[in-house]
Protein backbone atom coordinates (compact mmCIF):
# COMPACT_ATOMS: atom_id res chain seq x y z
CA UNK A 1 0.00 0.00 0.00
CA UNK A 2 1.75 3.17 -1.22
CA UNK A 3 0.85 6.81 -1.54
CA UNK A 4 2.62 6.86 -4.89
CA UNK A 5 -0.46 5.37 -6.49
CA UNK A 6 -2.44 8.57 -5.87
CA UNK A 7 -2.67 11.01 -8.78
CA UNK A 8 -1.74 14.68 -8.48
CA UNK A 9 -4.49 17.23 -7.84
CA UNK A 10 -4.08 18.85 -11.25
CA UNK A 11 -4.73 15.52 -12.96
CA UNK A 12 -8.04 15.13 -11.12
CA UNK A 13 -9.00 18.72 -11.86
CA UNK A 14 -8.45 18.05 -15.55
CA UNK A 15 -11.04 15.25 -15.59
CA UNK A 16 -13.96 16.55 -17.72
CA UNK A 17 -16.69 15.64 -15.20
CA UNK A 18 -14.74 17.44 -12.45
CA UNK A 19 -13.77 20.46 -14.56
CA UNK A 20 -17.44 20.96 -15.50
CA UNK A 21 -18.14 22.22 -11.94
CA UNK A 22 -15.57 25.04 -12.09
CA UNK A 23 -17.91 27.55 -13.84
CA UNK A 24 -20.74 26.65 -11.44
CA UNK A 25 -19.03 26.47 -8.04
CA UNK A 26 -15.77 28.26 -8.80
CA UNK A 27 -12.27 26.81 -9.35
CA UNK A 28 -11.31 27.34 -5.71
CA UNK A 29 -14.20 25.22 -4.43
CA UNK A 30 -13.49 22.43 -6.93
CA UNK A 31 -9.81 22.38 -5.99
CA UNK A 32 -10.60 22.35 -2.27
CA UNK A 33 -12.99 19.39 -2.67
CA UNK A 34 -10.42 17.49 -4.73
CA UNK A 35 -7.84 18.15 -2.03
CA UNK A 36 -10.20 16.85 0.65
CA UNK A 37 -10.81 13.64 -1.29
CA UNK A 38 -7.07 13.07 -1.73
CA UNK A 39 -6.45 13.78 1.96
CA UNK A 40 -9.06 11.20 2.94
CA UNK A 41 -7.45 8.66 0.60
CA UNK A 42 -3.99 9.31 2.06
CA UNK A 43 -5.31 8.85 5.58
CA UNK A 44 -6.98 5.54 4.71
CA UNK A 45 -3.78 4.26 3.09
CA UNK A 46 -1.65 5.37 6.06
CA UNK A 47 -3.97 3.55 8.43
CA UNK A 48 -3.55 0.41 6.35
CA UNK A 49 -7.18 0.25 5.43
CA UNK A 50 -7.01 0.11 1.65
CA UNK A 51 -4.95 0.31 -1.51
CA UNK A 52 -4.68 3.57 -3.41
CA UNK A 53 -8.01 4.24 -5.18
CA UNK A 54 -7.93 4.51 -8.95
CA UNK A 55 -8.07 7.96 -10.56
CA UNK A 56 -11.57 7.13 -11.83
CA UNK A 57 -12.76 6.26 -8.30
CA UNK A 58 -11.27 9.44 -6.92
CA UNK A 59 -12.84 11.53 -9.66
CA UNK A 60 -16.19 9.87 -8.97
CA UNK A 61 -15.94 10.75 -5.27
CA UNK A 62 -15.05 14.35 -6.12
CA UNK A 63 -18.02 14.63 -8.48
CA UNK A 64 -20.37 13.22 -5.83
CA UNK A 65 -19.19 15.75 -3.26
CA UNK A 66 -19.44 18.57 -5.78
CA UNK A 67 -23.02 17.55 -6.56
CA UNK A 68 -23.79 17.82 -2.83
CA UNK A 69 -22.19 21.28 -2.74
CA UNK A 70 -24.26 22.31 -5.74
CA UNK A 71 -27.49 21.21 -4.07
CA UNK A 72 -26.62 23.30 -1.01
CA UNK A 73 -27.06 26.45 -3.12
CA UNK A 74 -30.29 27.82 -4.57
CA UNK A 75 -31.54 25.78 -7.50
CA UNK A 76 -34.61 26.03 -9.71
CA UNK A 77 -37.12 23.30 -8.88
CA UNK A 78 -40.48 22.23 -10.27
CA UNK A 79 -43.33 22.88 -7.84
CA UNK A 80 -45.62 19.90 -8.35
CA UNK A 81 -47.06 20.01 -4.82
CA UNK A 82 -50.28 21.81 -5.69
CA UNK A 83 -49.43 24.48 -3.07
CA UNK A 84 -48.84 27.79 -4.83
CA UNK A 85 -47.46 29.73 -1.86
CA UNK A 86 -45.07 27.02 -0.69
CA UNK A 87 -42.91 28.05 2.27
CA UNK A 88 -40.20 25.48 1.54
CA UNK A 89 -40.00 26.33 -2.16
CA UNK A 90 -39.52 30.08 -1.90
CA UNK A 91 -43.16 31.04 -1.28
CA UNK A 92 -44.59 33.09 -4.17
CA UNK A 93 -42.71 33.48 -7.44
CA UNK A 94 -42.05 37.11 -8.34
CA UNK A 95 -43.92 38.52 -11.32
CA UNK A 96 -41.90 39.75 -14.28
CA UNK A 97 -42.93 43.33 -13.43
CA UNK A 98 -41.49 42.91 -9.93
CA UNK A 99 -38.24 41.44 -11.27
CA UNK A 100 -37.94 44.30 -13.75
CA UNK A 101 -38.52 46.82 -10.96
CA UNK A 102 -35.80 45.19 -8.85
CA UNK A 103 -33.38 45.28 -11.76
CA UNK A 104 -34.22 48.92 -12.47
CA UNK A 105 -33.57 49.97 -8.86
CA UNK A 106 -30.39 47.94 -8.39
CA UNK A 107 -28.20 50.89 -9.40
CA UNK A 108 -27.63 54.11 -7.44
CA UNK A 109 -30.91 55.50 -6.13
CA UNK A 110 -32.30 57.77 -3.43
CA UNK A 111 -32.92 54.77 -1.18
CA UNK A 112 -31.76 56.63 1.93
CA UNK A 113 -31.48 60.20 0.74
CA UNK A 114 -33.83 63.16 0.92
CA UNK A 115 -33.54 64.82 -2.50
CA UNK A 116 -35.51 67.91 -1.43
CA UNK A 117 -33.46 68.57 1.67
CA UNK A 118 -30.15 67.29 0.30
CA UNK A 119 -29.57 65.30 3.48
CA UNK A 120 -29.68 61.69 4.60
CA UNK A 121 -33.18 60.25 4.67
CA UNK A 122 -34.71 57.00 5.90
CA UNK A 123 -34.94 53.79 3.90
CA UNK A 124 -38.28 52.99 5.56
CA UNK A 125 -40.15 56.06 4.33
CA UNK A 126 -41.30 54.87 0.91
CA UNK A 127 -42.49 51.41 1.86
CA UNK A 128 -44.02 52.81 5.03
CA UNK A 129 -46.06 55.30 3.00
CA UNK A 130 -47.28 52.51 0.71
CA UNK A 131 -48.33 50.32 3.63
CA UNK A 132 -50.14 53.17 5.37
CA UNK A 133 -52.04 53.88 2.16
CA UNK A 134 -52.87 50.19 1.74
CA UNK A 135 -53.95 49.45 5.31
CA UNK A 136 -55.06 52.79 6.74
CA UNK A 137 -52.60 52.34 9.64
CA UNK A 138 -50.99 55.35 11.31
CA UNK A 139 -47.53 53.93 10.64
CA UNK A 140 -45.95 50.75 9.30
CA UNK A 141 -42.65 48.89 9.33
CA UNK A 142 -41.56 45.86 7.33
CA UNK A 143 -39.52 43.02 8.82
CA UNK A 144 -38.64 39.71 7.19
CA UNK A 145 -40.69 37.31 9.35
CA UNK A 146 -43.56 37.13 11.83
CA UNK A 147 -41.34 36.27 14.80
CA UNK A 148 -39.39 39.49 14.28
CA UNK A 149 -42.62 41.49 14.02
CA UNK A 150 -43.97 40.01 17.26
CA UNK A 151 -40.67 40.59 19.05
CA UNK A 152 -40.61 44.27 18.04
CA UNK A 153 -44.23 44.79 19.08
CA UNK A 154 -43.65 43.15 22.46
CA UNK A 155 -40.38 44.98 23.11
CA UNK A 156 -41.99 48.32 22.22
CA UNK A 157 -45.33 48.03 24.00
CA UNK A 158 -44.97 45.42 26.72
CA UNK A 159 -41.40 45.09 28.00
CA UNK A 160 -41.53 44.29 31.71
CA UNK A 161 -45.33 44.14 31.68
CA UNK A 162 -48.03 41.53 31.07
CA UNK A 163 -49.30 40.25 27.73
CA UNK A 164 -52.52 38.22 27.65
CA UNK A 165 -52.66 35.39 25.10
CA UNK A 166 -55.21 32.61 24.61
CA UNK A 167 -53.71 29.32 25.78
CA UNK A 168 -54.58 27.65 22.47
CA UNK A 169 -52.62 30.29 20.54
CA UNK A 170 -49.22 29.67 22.12
CA UNK A 171 -47.99 28.31 18.83
CA UNK A 172 -44.65 27.20 17.43
CA UNK A 173 -44.03 28.50 13.91
CA UNK A 174 -41.49 27.50 11.29
CA UNK A 175 -37.86 27.54 12.34
CA UNK A 176 -38.70 26.44 15.89
CA UNK A 177 -39.85 29.88 17.10
CA UNK A 178 -42.27 29.40 19.98
CA UNK A 179 -44.46 32.28 21.05
CA UNK A 180 -43.68 31.86 24.79
CA UNK A 181 -39.95 31.99 23.95
CA UNK A 182 -40.44 35.16 21.89
CA UNK A 183 -42.33 36.74 24.77
CA UNK A 184 -39.59 35.79 27.22
CA UNK A 185 -36.88 37.17 24.92
CA UNK A 186 -38.74 40.49 24.65
CA UNK A 187 -38.95 40.88 28.42
CA UNK A 188 -42.75 40.70 28.42
CA UNK A 189 -44.62 38.57 30.96
CA UNK A 190 -46.97 35.92 29.57
CA UNK A 191 -50.48 35.64 31.01
CA UNK A 192 -52.48 32.71 29.60
CA UNK A 193 -56.24 33.00 29.08
CA UNK A 194 -58.81 30.23 28.68
CA UNK A 195 -58.22 26.55 27.99
CA UNK A 196 -56.35 24.89 25.14
CA UNK A 197 -59.49 24.29 23.09
CA UNK A 198 -61.79 27.05 24.34
CA UNK A 199 -61.30 30.69 25.16
CA UNK A 200 -64.02 33.27 25.78
CA UNK A 201 -64.01 37.05 26.06
CA UNK A 202 -64.62 36.71 29.80
CA UNK A 203 -61.31 34.84 30.08
CA UNK A 204 -59.48 37.88 28.70
CA UNK A 205 -61.48 40.19 30.98
CA UNK A 206 -60.50 38.14 34.06
CA UNK A 207 -56.83 38.17 33.00
CA UNK A 208 -56.64 41.99 32.92
CA UNK A 209 -54.64 43.70 35.64
CA UNK A 210 -52.95 47.07 36.23
CA UNK A 211 -49.80 45.53 34.69
CA UNK A 212 -51.51 44.47 31.45
CA UNK A 213 -49.79 46.15 28.51
CA UNK A 214 -51.14 44.22 25.53
CA UNK A 215 -53.75 41.75 24.33
CA UNK A 216 -52.12 39.48 21.76
CA UNK A 217 -53.97 37.34 19.25
CA UNK A 218 -52.13 34.93 16.94
CA UNK A 219 -53.57 32.61 14.34
CA UNK A 220 -52.84 28.91 13.92
CA UNK A 221 -50.73 29.11 10.79
CA UNK A 222 -50.27 25.38 10.23
CA UNK A 223 -52.79 23.60 12.43
CA UNK A 224 -56.38 23.92 13.56
CA UNK A 225 -58.45 23.01 16.60
CA UNK A 226 -61.75 21.44 15.57
CA UNK A 227 -64.79 20.06 17.33
CA UNK A 228 -65.36 21.14 20.93
CA UNK A 229 -63.68 24.54 20.64
CA UNK A 230 -64.31 28.27 20.92
CA UNK A 231 -62.32 31.38 20.08
CA UNK A 232 -62.64 35.15 20.47
CA UNK A 233 -62.94 36.95 17.11
CA UNK A 234 -60.50 39.79 16.57
CA UNK A 235 -63.22 42.52 16.46
CA UNK A 236 -64.50 41.43 19.90
CA UNK A 237 -61.00 41.45 21.36
CA UNK A 238 -60.38 44.89 19.88
CA UNK A 239 -63.60 46.16 21.41
CA UNK A 240 -62.42 44.91 24.81
CA UNK A 241 -59.07 46.60 24.28
CA UNK A 242 -60.76 49.92 23.50
CA UNK A 243 -62.97 49.66 26.60
CA UNK A 244 -59.99 48.83 28.82
CA UNK A 245 -57.59 51.26 27.12
CA UNK A 246 -55.18 48.44 26.24
CA UNK A 247 -53.63 47.97 22.78
CA UNK A 248 -54.46 44.83 20.82
CA UNK A 249 -52.00 43.15 18.47
CA UNK A 250 -53.64 40.73 16.08
CA UNK A 251 -52.34 38.69 13.17
CA UNK A 252 -55.41 37.61 11.18
CA UNK A 253 -55.50 34.17 9.64
CA UNK A 254 -56.41 33.55 6.02
CA UNK A 255 -60.05 32.85 6.84
CA UNK A 256 -60.37 36.16 8.67
CA UNK A 257 -58.67 38.57 6.31
CA UNK A 258 -61.71 39.22 4.15
CA UNK A 259 -64.06 39.27 7.10
CA UNK A 260 -61.98 41.83 9.02
CA UNK A 261 -61.19 44.26 6.23
CA UNK A 262 -61.59 47.77 7.56
CA UNK A 263 -61.49 46.70 11.19
CA UNK A 264 -59.24 49.02 13.20
CA UNK A 265 -56.92 46.69 15.12
CA UNK A 266 -55.26 49.05 17.59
Amino acid sequence: MSLRGLPAVHRLLAEPEVAAFAPVLGPGTVKAVAGDVLSDARRQIAEGGSDAPSPAALAGEIVERLHRREREGLLDVLNATGVLLHTNLGRAPLAREALDAIAASADYSNLEFDLDGGVRGTRYARVGDLLRELTGAEDALIVNNCAAAVLLVLDTFAKGREVVVARGQLVEIGGGFRLPDVLARSGALLVEAGATNKVYLRDFERALSPRTALLLRTHASNFRIEGFSADVPAPDLCALGRRAGIPVASQPGEAEQTEQQGEDLS
